[in-house]
């Protein structure tokens, strides 16, 4: 568990961190510049201090004692809880509004639940442009693709690509690299422009360039008769500030997912990931997942293609490449060679995370609790489950796991979890392929996503996309762009009337 502040310290970031909770974290001061032919955003309230204040009169030992019995009941199972239903094992909780991705664990401590809510402060706080007042949230950019954690992970949820009404909408990012002659998997930097197209800046710096998304029309026809339609999106990079892009750049779209688990999920031990995997395709089923072996022998859990191995590292690399936020993982500024002005302006410090912020936005990402399963006894979702597992989704999107005992935080040990994934990584055919290889993970490959908590992602992000760049725009979409490993898969859904069609969406809905 991370380190405690200080009693009375603590006591003032959790009454900041209750004020901000629901508070819209993609506002950007006005010290932002936007990409070219963006309209320029808002400027938000003055921040006071180091975090926001709470909202009235100076903090008490009551008003801390009632916020932490608040995020106790909220996250607390009911004592009857069915437990097909725990799909995150004694961390589930029994949520299903707007706020469901964003409880504490269960089982968590009232200590710990202080340290969640500190974490969760830091995670949707806006950081500003150094220097500022604001000492220890200054340092936004130079150059950034969001200003807060919560700006693409809204309330820990799954972000939506742009589209013609949300043309400025975080949470779809490009990643950019050339190929590495040593051929180590690992991408090399695109000339001038780094691994990530940085879309925004801090005023005075230029935007590497503007994401453009065009996207044709797919028609296909199910078995029964039933017609549908799938959006092949194309990307290309608008006004690009540096010169066009060098040939055989590679490029590859991802969408911000959802956060619930991710403890649990680094809570497996490696050895069970392992046993899973069949690389070789040994059994003959045409499934052959492979463990995402990573330079340094570690093991890949986390991103579209695994390429992170622990919660935090991955988040310490989201805060330098989406946010332009230093650590003591990633200690240079996000500035590719020839961007001079990036590599002029000034630092929000050394590093601009300190160990407590990073400690504290870990926990609170591991420990993120999943939300109990629903209509576990309605006809058409066990109807839905069965054929779920009879066309073979479960090779893959494995239904159960369990974590070890070597996990430091003890909440998320020796924990029965219904995640529906393998966490290893799979070849989805062409359709799917980004071309461009990313650590253990070939061009074709992606990582097995989660699938628990994807019946609430309309109630709580508003929407139902899908897939690493969010181009499905429901679950049957999301089958349907399924192929390589999973095109048996895919095969039989498209093959289902539609009576089984709806029950497998049923099954998909009670997660």
């Amino acid at each position: 568990m991370p380190p405690h502040l200080h009693p009375r310290a603590a006591a003032v970031l959790l009454l900041a961190a209750l004020s901000l909770a629901g508070q819209s974290c993609g506002g950007s001061p006005p010290a932002i510049r936007p990409s070219p032919g963006a309209a320029a955003p808002a400027a938000p309230a003055a921040p006071a201090g180091t975090l926001p204040g709470p909202p009235a009169g100076a903090p008490t030992d009551a008003r801390i004692a009632a916020a932490t019995r608040q995020a106790a009941t909220a996250a607390a199972p009911p004592t009857a809880m069915d437990p097909r239903a725990l799909l995150g094992g004694d961390t589930a909780v029994a949520a299903r509004g707007r706020d469901a991705f964003g409880l504490p664990a269960a089982n968590l401590p009232a200590a710990a639940r202080r340290d969640f809510t500190l974490g969760k402060s830091f995670f949707n706080v806006n950081w500003v442009t150094a220097p500022a007042s604001t000492a220890g949230r200054d340092g936004l950019g130079p150059t950034f693709n969001a200003q807060a954690c919560a700006s693409c992970h809204v309330k820990d949820g799954r972000a939506a690509p742009p589209d013609v009404d949300h043309p400025l909408r975080p949470g779809l990012l490009l990643r950019l690299s050339v190929p590495q002659a040593a051929g180590d998997g690992i991408p090399g930097p695109a000339v001038a422009y780094g691994r990530q197209l940085q879309d925004r800046a801090n005023l005075g710096i230029p935007t590497e360039g503007r994401l453009v998304i065009a996207a044709t029309e797919r028609p296909g026809h199910y078995a029964d008769g039933d017609d549908y339609t799938l959006l092949a999106p194309r990307y290309t990079v608008a006004d690009p500030a540096f010169g066009p892009f060098g040939t055989g750049t590679l490029t590859s779209p991802r969408i911000a997912p959802t956060l619930i688990g991710l403890g649990l999920l680094e809570a497996v031990d490696a050895a069970t990931l392992l046993t899973a995997a069949d690389p070789d395709d040994a059994d003959g089923d045409g499934i052959s997942g492979r463990a995402a072996t990573l330079e340094a022998g570690s093991l890949g859990r986390f991103g579209w293609k695994a390429t992170q191995p622990t919660v935090r590292e991955q988040v310490a690399l989201a805060f330098l490449e989406d946010i332009g936020i230093t650590s003591a993982l990633h200690g240079e500024q996000n500035c590719p060679p020839g961007q001079r002005a990036c590599a002029e302006a000034p630092e929000g410090g050394r590093p601009e995370l300190d160990a407590v912020k990073l400690d504290r936005v870990t926990f609170y990402c591991q420990t993120l609790a999943v939300p109990a399963r629903r209509s576990l006894d309605d006809p058409q979702t066990t109807r839905g489950e069965t054929r779920f597992a009879d066309l073979g989704c479960t090779t893959c999107h494995r239904p159960e796991l369990r974590t070890g005992s070597g996990h430091p935080i003890a909440a998320l040990r020796e924990q029965t979890i219904h995640p529906y994934t393998d966490l290893l990584l799979h070849d989805m055919g062409p359709d799917l392929a980004d071309g461009r290889p990313d650590g253990a993970a070939s061009g074709s490959e992606w990582r097995t996503p989660p699938l628990w908590g994807i019946g609430l992602q309309e109630t709580v992000n508003g929407h139902t996309r899908l897939l690493h760049d969010g181009r499905a725009r429901d679950m049957a979409e999301a089958i349907l762009w399924h192929g390589g490993e999973a095109e048996a898969a895919r095969e039989g859904f498209r093959q289902l009337d539609r009576t089984e069609r709806a029950a497998l969406l049923a099954f998909l809905e009670s997660l």
